[in-house]
């Protein structure tokens, strides 16, 4: 079975493309075309289940046409429409030097002031030009600058990332 904490989120799949079964994956990470990668894992009904890459083309830099090993028509295609994308950490390509910020989905945030834990990595936004963590806090959502010189420690095992908040930040955004 296939754990949340072993895969990062890389997109979203959009509608069925034709009528052989291939669909459109919407991906912030093309993890997948850097490495070696058989599967990829789709969430389907709460469950991580890996669907086995049959090919793909991409269609923009944001936009993949994906034909899954028996997927072969619309229906089943269509089945498959809004399913969330993972990898698995095991075969991405980053490491624990210079990670993919998507592998930090998941993770607690501590701020490294008060040793607290903040709340959980639930997003990424790098949309513009600092990229921002989505945090998930007991009252709401936060963004954080996801700035290099305030990370403080990773620990990957523990999977918990600690920041030096900016003081204020967190009564600030809530």
């Amino acid at each position: 079975m296939i754990r949340e904490e072993e895969v990062f989120k890389i997109g979203r799949i959009g509608k069925p493309h034709g009528i052989k079964g291939e669909v459109t994956l919407h991906i912030d990470d093309d993890v997948f075309d850097r490495v070696e990668a058989e599967y990829l894992i789709l969430e389907v009904d709460g469950i991580l289940v890996p669907f086995y890459i049959e090919e793909y083309r991409f269609r923009t830099d944001e936009t993949v046409l994906m034909k899954f090993d028996g997927i072969d028509t619309q229906e089943q295609a269509r089945e498959l429409t809004h399913c969330d994308i993972y990898f698995p950490y095991a075969l991405a390509d980053d490491d624990e030097e210079n990670p993919s910020w998507n592998r930090l989905v998941g993770m607690s945030l501590v701020d490294s002031n008060t040793q607290q834990v903040v709340g959980k990595i639930v997003g990424v936004d790098d949309t513009t030009v600092n990229t921002l963590l989505e945090v998930e806090t007991d009252r709401g959502e936060i963004l954080v600058p996801a700035a290099e010189e305030l990370i403080t420690d990773v620990d990957w095992e523990g999977r918990q990332l600690h920041i030096t908040l900016p003081e204020g930040l967190v009564s600030l955004n809530i």
